[in-house]
């Protein structure tokens, strides 16, 4: 009997997965429990548009990562902090600080998580830092650190 999956079920596959199993299997464990449909033609045919659709937004997804990290390329942020003896910070700036002067200065959002900091910057100069969008796309930032 062949069914599609409603949600993952482990050792048999993920949601969307069209499976052979065994009649009985099918019939009295997976249907009942809404873990799996018939596949009919019918259901064939929605589940193949569903996929199209995700396809299409991954795609799309991908491709505003790539105009975002070309645009992240072109910039560079700029802070300013109070600063001790020796050029130390008094605090540190964190990705958090980074990602509210992105939006602020540049009007582009990108959330905090995505901005890969090995440590907080505790100092002043110029700083390159990571950011990652997309699965498949990085960009750096430069990041300018200045006396308040």
């Amino acid at each position: 009997m062949k069914v599609i999956l409603n949600q993952d079920v482990p050792k048999l596959g993920k949601k969307g997965d069209v499976i052979e199993v065994a009649e009985g299997y099918g019939r009295n464990y997976l249907i009942p429990r809404n873990l799996a449909s018939e596949a009919s033609q019918g259901k064939l045919n929605e589940l193949a548009q569903i996929k199209k659709a995700e396809n299409r937004k991954k795609e799309q997804l991908l491709q505003e990562a790539k105009e975002t990290a070309a645009k992240l390329e072109q910039i560079k942020v700029k802070l300013t902090a109070k600063v001790g003896e020796g050029g130390k910070l008094f605090g540190a700036i964190s990705n958090k600080d980074i990602a509210d002067s992105l939006k602020k200065e540049h009007g582009i959002n990108i959330d905090k998580k995505k901005i890969i900091l090995k440590s907080p910057i505790k100092s002043l100069g110029e700083y390159t830092v990571n950011v990652k969008l997309h699965p498949k796309v990085q960009a750096e930032l430069a990041v300018s650190i200045s006396e308040a």
